[in-house]
């Protein structure tokens, strides 16, 4: 008996161990995630740092210096390009080696190969929309450039040359817990990083609920909820500019387009991500120099979607954030220009409905005769299971992301239509990284126009200022040369008239420089008034942000650094001045009860901003979001309809103006309601929801409660992120914080005889969460502070911010 006891106790014991070292669905291999010698715990790293580090390094020509500040933000000096890029991969990999994997392998279309079939819809979505293909021909444009190559190709080596270095222990937690290992670093992944930018800021269309909008109300009532150009505007080039060119020949609207916009049946069967940068020249100034600010929003992580860094080698010295994972500064200054971006929004993501010969996808009809597709197979490998191979089939538009219902999945691609191929420009050769390769060195205004020429996709608000004194703005981009609204809903793909038609000359895209106002701005608004001869898209962000940049912009004087940096996190709302009064006077306050008179009064005591402690805020956002549904719920809410919902704006213009309007009254009732009876409808449902969650009127009903603010990790791996926290902002404000999104990255930067650069990003530059420095910068972001960079002159320049010293020498 006491030998079975004993045999089954080592079995036992082996089980476990076995079981330890395996992983099991999402669970990590727990002894191995536990191992005192190489599992979590040789991720804790202590605050205090080494002054003096040396590091022999392969593949390197000459010695480089990299000095440390504060903040573990890097300065490197090198004596070369080569090196300067094989050291920022390098250091960048030390301090983000798992975010620039899982970045990669997002846009590639690996996801699965770390974390089983779970991923395989998205990887799927991935290869079917092109991002592979994109990157394969961006790859080939930019390895014809010298430079660019040489930069991707250090930068690659320098990643590689820090993963040589490493053994298990080593390894960033995150690939700990999914039990994978880091692999070699390949100039393509700097791409595929830009192409998932590009996904992020021009990887969307609202032509699928358009055309559904179009095919059931017809083409009067659509052009009328969805106008071309807005009823409130504050255009990105100031409205007036004129032109000084001669415009190609507009395109001609399609057969199709034309059939589907006189009422005959059509051929055929969200606010988007947001940021604000401005700049104010010397004459507006205290120092009498131009001042430049930038904030792009978008999503809030950890670790940071952007690294701080200090480049600096003969004929370069700049300083800013790069892209984990591609070379240069994306945003950011040298000593004599400052530039930042925020995003267009231009219309280069278009679907065509493809008319397929039979089942077998070989042929498609289009120009009055079939066509041959091109098959591109793509292997998807799946971990703990057979590879996909998946056949994606390529017309001259683009890829047929879906060709059969049955290949269609659920979820977030719901929207993408079947039979349809997608022509997106990020598709295309381009080489957008030159852009930043030449801003990097650029000494004046000639310079910043010559780098935007190399810029595609996607498009952006260039802003700009020089140390002579010059600004300006450029709303940049490779621009499709399109009819009017050619891409505003589906489009044929066996009509030649629906095909792009070249394409607007770079020297025609909308600019304006050193205007008389003394001040220009974008925040993702109209890029200009609707005197400019080119279609750029029908749809932009609304316009309350850039009005209120505006409005404070034109009455500074003497501006410093502080009036910026305040504006940045300005939290008052030009959407609730617009429309507040109006929703007020319609309130009849004899037929209120108790609660609904204490929030009226808070409304009408409300100063319109959006800070964290304001109730009028709660009161007013929740108010305008019920209104709003009950327009619109009844015509264009059913899930199955998947209608695209009118604008904000359009909205605001029928309570003003139209307050009979058709849309006011309730399909689901017998009486015809007007504006002013669902404005008391929504604000008693108002007080009532809030009364239900919070109680009755008072501090839990402030703002900071009522909105959801986050900042999670990456993977949303729990405990390694923020959580959720108490702020103000809206998407309506300038500090457009909502939700997990908002200001990546806030810089001023003051130009002059001696540039002065102010910035600061939600986080730390660790992706480490055993680091002190993976998130000693969150509160000074979330103050509304900036901290002052560090801008170097020279290795060997003193001074006490410089915490370290790491030497990189030749192996």
């Amino acid at each position: 008996m006491k030998a079975i006891k004993a045999l089954l106790s080592i079995v036992f014991t082996l089980a476990l161990i076995w079981a330890l070292q395996h992983k099991f669905g999402s669970l990590p291999p727990i002894g191995k995630f536990l191992n005192p010698c190489n599992g979590f715990w040789q991720n804790a790293e202590s605050k205090h740092i080494l002054k003096e580090e040396n590091l022999n390094i392969e593949g390197l020509q000459k010695p480089v210096i990299i000095r440390f500040d504060e903040n573990m933000i890097p300065h490197i000096f090198a004596q070369n390009d080569h090196d300067l890029y094989l050291a920022q991969g390098f250091v960048t990999a030390r301090d983000r080696l798992w975010q620039m994997d899982i970045q990669t392998r997002q846009a590639a279309g690996r996801l699965s190969e770390i974390v089983g079939p779970k991923a395989l819809e998205i990887d799927r979505f991935h290869r079917r929309t092109g991002m592979v293909y994109g990157a394969e021909n961006s790859l080939r444009a930019a390895m014809r450039d010298p430079q660019v190559k040489l930069a991707m190709e250090a930068y690659s080596q320098g990643v590689n040359s820090y993963i040589h270095r490493l053994t298990p222990r080593d390894y960033p937690i995150e690939f700990k817990l999914l039990d994978y290992a880091p692999e070699e670093f390949k100039p393509i992944n700097c791409i595929y990083l830009l192409k998932l930018m590009a996904e992020t800021l021009a990887g969307r269309t609202d032509a699928v609920q358009m055309t559904n909008v179009l095919n059931k109300f017809g083409p009067a009532v659509t052009r009328d909820l969805f106008p071309d150009y807005p009823f409130r505007e504050d255009p990105i080039i100031p409205a007036g500019t004129k032109w000084n060119f001669t415009p190609l020949k507009t395109p001609q609207p399609s057969a199709s387009f034309l059939a589907s916009q006189s009422g005959l049946p059509a051929n055929n069967k969200p606010e988007g991500i947001g940021s604000n940068n401005w700049v104010i020249a010397g004459s507006k100034t205290a120092s009498g120099y131009p001042i430049l600010a930038n904030d792009p929003h978008l999503n809030l992580t950890y670790p940071s979607i952007w690294y701080q860094i200090q480049l600096s080698a003969p004929g370069v010295n700049t300083y800013g954030v790069s892209i984990p994972g591609a070379p240069c500064i994306i945003i950011g200054y040298n000593e004599r220009i400052s530039w930042g971006v925020t995003n267009v929004d231009a219309d280069v993501y278009d679907w065509y409905q493809i008319k397929f010969k039979d089942n077998t996808h070989q042929e498609y009809w289009y120009n009055n005769q079939w066509n041959k597709v091109k098959p591109r197979l793509e292997r998807i490998n799946v971990r703990g299971q057979a590879a996909v191979i998946d056949t994606v089939f390529y017309t001259h538009h683009g890829p047929v992301t879906f060709e059969e219902p049955e290949k269609k999945p659920s979820g977030k691609n719901k929207p993408v239509p079947v039979a349809h191929a997608l022509r997106w420009l990020a598709h295309d050769e381009s080489d957008e990284l030159k852009t930043f390769y030449l801003l990097n060195r650029g000494k004046n205004y000639g310079d910043y126009r010559q780098a935007l020429t190399y810029y595609s996709c996607p498009a952006q608000n260039f802003i700009f200022a020089a140390a002579d004194k010059d600004i300006a703005l450029t709303p940049n981009g490779k621009y499709p040369l399109k009819y009017r609204d050619q891409g505003k809903f589906i489009l044929n793909g066996a009509d030649p008239g629906d095909d792009w038609h070249g394409w607007i000359p770079n020297d025609q895209n909308p600019t304006v420089k050193n205007p008389a106002r003394g001040y220009l701005s974008s925040a993702n608004q109209s890029s200009t008034d609707p005197t400019y001869p080119y279609y750029l898209n029908w749809q932009f962000a609304p316009y309350e942000r850039a009005h209120r940049i505006n409005t404070r912009l034109a009455a500074m004087q003497k501006a410093t650094v502080d009036s910026m940096r305040n504006l940045q996190t300005d939290n008052y709302s030009i959407f609730a001045h617009d429309v507040m009064a109006e929703m007020l006077k319609n309130i009849d306050i004899t037929k209120l009860d108790e609660n609904q008179l204490e929030a009226v009064k808070l409304l009408e005591k409300w100063d319109l901003r959006y800070d964290e402690n304001s109730v009028g805020a709660s009161i007013f956002d929740t108010w305008w979001k019920n209104f709003y549904d009950m327009i619109w719920q009844d015509n264009f809410g059913k899930p199955e309809d998947n209608l695209k919902l009118p604008s904000r704006d359009r909205t605001v213009q029928l309570m003003l103006q139209e307050p009979q309007s058709k849309w006011f009254d309730n399909l689901e009732t017998p009486v015809v309601e007007t504006c002013a009876d669902l404005l008391s409808q929504s604000f008693a449902k108002t007080v009532s929801q809030l009364h239900k969650k919070y109680g009755k009127p008072g501090t839990e009903w402030e703002w900071g409660n009522v909105k959801e603010t986050y900042l999670n990790h990456l993977a949303n791996i729990p405990g390694m992120g923020v959580g959720k926290y108490k702020a103000g902002g809206t998407s309506t404000t300038v500090n457009a914080l909502i939700g997990g999104h908002g200001p990546s990255w806030r810089m001023v930067v003051q130009l002059g005889p001696k540039v002065k650069g102010y910035g600061v990003f939600p986080g730390g530059e660790s992706g480490n969460p055993g680091s002190y420095f993976y998130d000693n910068m969150f509160n000074t972001w979330r103050k509304g502070q900036l901290n002052e960079l560090l801008f170097l002159q020279s290795a060997n320049e003193s001074s006490s911010r410089i915490k370290s010293t790491l030497t990189l020498k030749t192996k």
